[in-house]
């Protein structure tokens, strides 16, 4: 597989791993619920890079949909890369604004991309989807990215989005579109499919509405030539048809049915039907998912007769361009007009672009992951789509502007309260649901803990040590911080001797005693977490506590 090259390319390819974990600290006065919790929609202000990672332990191989609307890096957009790479030459880098003069802005943007990649890789479910926004100036380097750190047989589709009808005049040729680059988690993910328009199905019958699917094979590859077992007559009954003008057909020839259809192509030359007949069974078709009464024959203006499959199906593929007025740019706009927000946030991404991407790729209880968060346009498609089908989703935004209170939050207060004058009816009344926000907090220094400064909360820090040490989702409803129980994996039960207090830590130590009072083992190991212990090997081994000593030895059992 061609790979692709750039400055600091080699600094940040496993610089992810490097990024420290940070507290998540909630903030009531910015959130809209009764309760400010983890497992809730969220919205959390912070560097994206190490929120992403401080979601690890929570939501690692949770999330179903990711989409991202990152910088397209015009030159125009003033974004600066402000990722703390230890390298003189991208210290050089940080936080100065990249512009179209800048010889390195792609090398700056590659290198701001990958390792926020590989995290949403992470944090992506085995069944989980990608969706990329991105326009001409990227998308050649993004594919290729992708391709390196999602495997190129993941790759689903390129989606041409029309943006902008009258497109950007002021170019050679007016620019009408952009991309939605999309990826899998694995090349088996199947994606769902859209509704049908309400006249899709424009004939019905006593069993429902349906299609007509062409019995005939029309790719002119096929026919009599070389697939001569599917080259038969199919007979018709043109004395019995119903009040829409459709004939029964039959695979024997009688009185009643006597008109034989052959299969031709638009040359009249001998052709082939979709289906082989079964010999065994006259009144079967090879394959036919549809019983032979669902196959009929509708006489043309011409006098001959086409066949035709009766099909009820509801739904169609997702295709691979978009030019519904729906999807274009000032729709957003539009939309966060209407939400009193216009001037406060340019080029905000359409409600029902988003709309798509989640409907093609989630179930109704799965979790969606925005990780350059904007105005909230995700936040709002995914209430609005749970409205619309009575779904459950939960959205995880994250915003590193300052904005992320007043533009991204307060859409969302606004989209969940209700806005008066909304031409949409589900919007003017409201569209439910709660959200939680957090802010990025300190990072976990676990050498804090030999100093005393900075010391993380218990629950903070039991976070991290569960998720270290066995790789597997943290649930911090299962945490009894009174029982130092922390939660339980594939493997062990997790213990934490621990409180933000350095007099404490200096006390606390893991004795016979504080081990008896863990109870009896259930099969599993304990994984106890402490400064100290007072017990031999040989006792840990009879009480079945594997000891990891804080904060030096935060390893992960898994590997």
């Amino acid at each position: 597989m061609a790979t692709l090259d750039f400055k600091g390319k080699a600094l940040v390819q496993n610089y992810h791993l490097t990024v420290k974990y940070h507290e998540l600290v909630p903030k009531k006065d910015k959130s809209l619920t009764d309760k400010v919790r983890l497992d809730d929609n969220l919205i959390i202000h912070g560097d994206n890079l190490k929120a992403l990672k401080a979601l690890l332990p929570t939501y690692a191989g949770r999330v179903k949909c990711i989409y991202i609307d990152p910088p397209y890096n015009t030159g125009s957009e003033g974004w600066a890369y402000n990722d703390k790479v230890n390298s003189p030459m991208m210290q050089e880098w940080l936080n100065i604004a990249v512009d179209r003069e800048d010889l390195t802005r792609h090398d700056k943007w590659l290198c701001m991309m990958l390792p926020r990649l590989k995290l949403l890789c992470e944090l992506l479910d085995d069944d989980g989807i990608i969706f990329i926004s991105i326009d001409d100036n990227e998308q050649h380097r993004l594919r290729m990215l992708l391709d390196e750190v999602l495997g190129e047989e993941n790759f689903i589709s390129v989606i041409v989005v029309q943006s902008n009808k009258r497109g950007q005049t002021y170019k050679e040729i007016a620019k009408t579109h952009e991309y939605i680059l999309v990826y899998s988690r694995n090349p088996l993910v199947e994606m769902r499919e859209f509704e049908k328009e309400d006249d899709a199905l424009p004939h019905k019958d006593a069993k429902g509405a349906f299609d007509l699917w062409e019995l005939r094979n029309r790719n002119p590859k096929f026919g009599r030539f070389n697939r001569a077992e599917l080259f038969y007559p199919i007979y018709v009954a043109p004395d019995f048809t119903d009040e829409s003008g459709f004939a029964r057909i039959s695979l024997t020839q009688s009185k009643q049915f006597h008109s034989a259809v052959y299969p031709r192509n638009s040359d009249g030359e001998d052709g082939c039907w979709r289906w082989g007949k079964n010999p065994g069974e006259k009144m079967a078709l090879v394959d036919l998912k549809v019983p032979l009464p669902e196959v009929v024959a509708k006489q043309r203006r011409d006098g001959e007769w086409n066949i035709y499959q009766k099909s009820r199906k509801s739904t169609t593929k997702p295709k691979s361009l978009w030019t519904e007025t729906d999807v274009i740019s000032e729709q957003g706009t539009m939309v966060l007009g209407e939400l009193g927000l216009a001037d406060k946030f340019q080029h905000p991404k359409p409600v029902e672009l988003i709309k798509r991407c989640i409907q093609i790729s989630t179930e109704p209880g799965d979790i969606i992951l925005d990780s350059f968060g904007g105005s909230g346009t995700t936040a709002h498609a995914v209430l609005a789509l749970n409205k619309e089908d009575g779904g459950n989703r939960k959205f995880i935004l994250i915003e590193c502007e300052d904005y992320a209170d007043t533009i991204t939050a307060e859409r969302v207060r606004r989209v969940i309260k209700g806005v008066r004058g909304a031409s949409d009816e589900n919007l003017k009344k409201g569209l439910g649901g709660t959200f939680s926000y957090f802010e990025l907090g300190k990072a976990i220094e676990l050498e804090s803990i030999l100093d005393g400064k900075n010391l993380p909360g218990y629950l903070e820090l039991a976070r991290y040590v569960f998720y270290t040490a066995t790789g597997e989702e943290f649930d911090e409803r299962k945490v009894n911080e009174k029982r130092q129980f922390v939660g339980e994996s594939k493997t062990h039960e997790v213990f934490l001797f621990y409180k933000p207090d350095i007099d404490y830590l200096k006390k606390i130590a893991l004795t016979l005693d504080r081990a008896e009072e863990l109870g009896k083992p259930k099969g599993k190991r304990r994984l106890v977490f402490a400064p100290t212990k007072y017990l031999d090997q040989e006792q840990l081994d009879e009480l079945r506590i594997d000891f990891a000593q804080l904060p030096f030895e935060i390893y992960k059992l898994a590997q």
